[in-house]
């Protein structure tokens, strides 16, 4: 199995899906990580040094799965789903050769989210399923898909707090409410964690499921065996 993972900023695949990386490589996938941008303008820093440690905090988060990095370097704030962006995506499909794809929703918060979405599913034609990640928040997703990542919660939180330039606490804590949420919504025993995904079928794809690990186990719906006199 190979798993392409496309985030528009240095740290997003850490916050969004890193959970679900994480089980792929339990499972033995071949992970790819990809970022659009080269991540200069997260943060009141120098461009030219925040570009620079941002590319080294990025390389030790995918170290801890030993991921592929990728690179392609766009200016950060202004990407757009144009001839550049979706070239230099085929490049990267083509070159890695995915079984799946998984980026930004098309409507997350941030533009530069929603350019990388538009862009993959152009790139991606007919030739590889896209899937997206849920949203910061989780507001206006409605995921067709879970992940368990009880499990991988611990490496999750190193992994996103790897990038110390972004004050990491605060995305370590809305990730870990979002997934517990998650969880929850799915019926998920008491205490796990998922992460949400959204697939929209399209020629040739139509049923993704067994290219995804495990969801939550179900809990069975009980109706109260106690006795009111």
């Amino acid at each position: 199995m190979k798993i392409l993972a496309l985030g528009a900023h240095p740290d997003d695949i850490e916050i969004f899906m890193f959970g679900t990386m994480a089980a792929y490589a339990a499972q033995g996938a071949e992970l790819t990580f990809a970022i659009a941008t080269d991540g200069a303008k997260g943060g009141k820093s120098d461009p030219v040094v925040l570009a620079r440690v941002r590319r080294e905090e990025a390389t030790a988060a995918a170290a801890l799965l030993g991921a592929a990095l990728r690179f392609l370097d766009f200016p950060d704030g202004e990407l757009v789903a144009d001839a550049a962006l979706i070239g230099a995506l085929k490049a990267l499909i083509r070159e890695t050769g995915p079984d799946l794809a998984i980026t930004h929703a098309p409507n997350d918060y941030h533009a530069d989210h929603r350019a990388l979405s538009d862009g993959v599913r152009i790139a991606a034609s007919f030739g590889v399923p896209v899937l997206h990640a849920d949203t910061m928040g989780g507001t206006g997703f409605s995921p067709t898909h879970y992940v368990d990542i009880s499990a991988h919660a611990e490496i999750k939180a190193r992994a996103i707090r790897m990038h110390q330039s972004q004050d990491p606490d605060r995305f370590v804590d809305g990730a870990r409410m979002q997934n517990l949420f998650r969880a929850g919504q799915c019926n998920g025993a008491q205490g796990s964690l998922a992460e949400a995904f959204r697939f929209e079928p399209t020629f040739p794809f139509a049923d993704i499921r067994e290219l995804l690990p495990p969801a939550p186990p179900i809990r069975k719906v009980m109706v109260s065996t106690k006795r009111v006199d």
